[in-house]
């Protein structure tokens, strides 16, 4: 009974593969990859990659805006006690 099925199953994708609805997706496919690969587009682990870098980029500026904050407010005090103690 298996062996039925298994010749059957056989055939059927035999005939799938030759029929006219398999040339008509092979088409399709063909013309959707031509023209995905005319779009800018990226992989999603190219994406991924980017969304890192970003996230650390932002950090750092982060970082950075603290650090001139705390410079400017040095400078400031710095500047208040010069007036004062002329």
């Amino acid at each position: 009974m298996n062996n039925f099925f298994n010749d059957l199953q056989g055939k059927l994708n035999q005939a799938m593969d030759s029929s006219p609805a398999k040339d008509i997706e092979r088409n399709v496919k063909a013309m959707m990859t031509q023209g995905f690969s005319k779009l800018d587009l990226v992989t999603r682990e190219e994406f991924d990659i980017q969304a890192q870098v970003l996230a650390k980029t932002r950090a750092k500026l982060e970082a950075l805006e603290l650090r001139v904050a705390e410079l400017e407010t040095r400078l400031t005090e710095t500047s208040a006690k010069g007036t004062t103690g002329s």
